[in-house]
């Protein structure tokens, strides 16, 4: 993957930042991340990682979403013409196994009926880095669901909201109907831990965060 082919047309995320000034690179594809950095008013763009994830059988989950965001981060560095990357994972956690991305809609089905009536853990690793420094850390919110009703289960697979979503669902869509309580940063559960964020881009790139005016 070459710079050039990396960069181009990604500037329309930035909303007006020409190409010399100072954004974040986003090392993820997730709109979801996409949507919360431009609603804290964050310049970036995007740069797909290829960096390949793996799981593996027993690894930790804190450890794995952790290994997965420094992966990401570190595998569009190169392609970040000085700039800040950040790269992030988000896992489900039950019974001290990690919930990835449903395969298909019996396998979410299966994630959603383990969940119902339950508290699960939602933990992000999250990556911040430039050739000089890394930042690495994660952020832990408790989700608590209300039993669900198998009807209920089946109409939200007709949605397909849960294609590409750690535990089959999205907090912030339909699926919030599912959710008794959050303990912790809600925005975690949706991809980004935004606190851990903006303290990180307060102390390491404050050009950035908090945006001005016209941001």
């Amino acid at each position: 993957m070459g710079g050039e082919s990396c960069w181009r047309g990604l500037w329309r995320y930035t909303r007006g930042v020409t190409a010399t000034a100072r954004v974040l690179v986003l090392a993820s594809t997730s709109p979801q991340r996409r949507a919360i950095l431009a609603q804290l008013g964050i310049p970036f763009v995007v740069v797909a990682p290829p960096y390949e994830e793996d799981d593996g059988g027993d690894t930790d989950p804190v450890e794995m979403v952790r290994a997965h965001a420094q992966g990401k981060a570190r595998s569009v560095l190169a392609q970040a013409g000085g700039r800040p990357v950040l790269g992030v994972d988000t896992t489900v956690v039950l019974d001290g196994r990690a919930w990835g991305k449903p395969a298909s809609a019996e396998d979410a089905a299966a994630m959603l009926l383990a969940l119902s009536g339950r508290t699960h853990t939602v933990v992000s690793g999250l990556c911040l880095l430039t050739e000089a420094w890394e930042e690495l850390h994660h952020a832990t919110t408790h989700v608590r669901f209300r039993r669900l009703h198998e009807r209920e289960v089946q109409a939200y697979l007709r949605t397909e909201e849960w294609r590409g979503r750690a535990g089959g669902y999205a907090i912030q869509g339909r699926a919030s109907a599912f959710v008794e309580a959050v303990e912790g940063d809600f925005w975690n559960v949706v991809g980004l831990p935004v606190p851990l964020l903006v303290e990180l881009l307060l102390r390491r790139c404050p050009e950035l965060y908090p945006a001005g005016p016209d941001g």
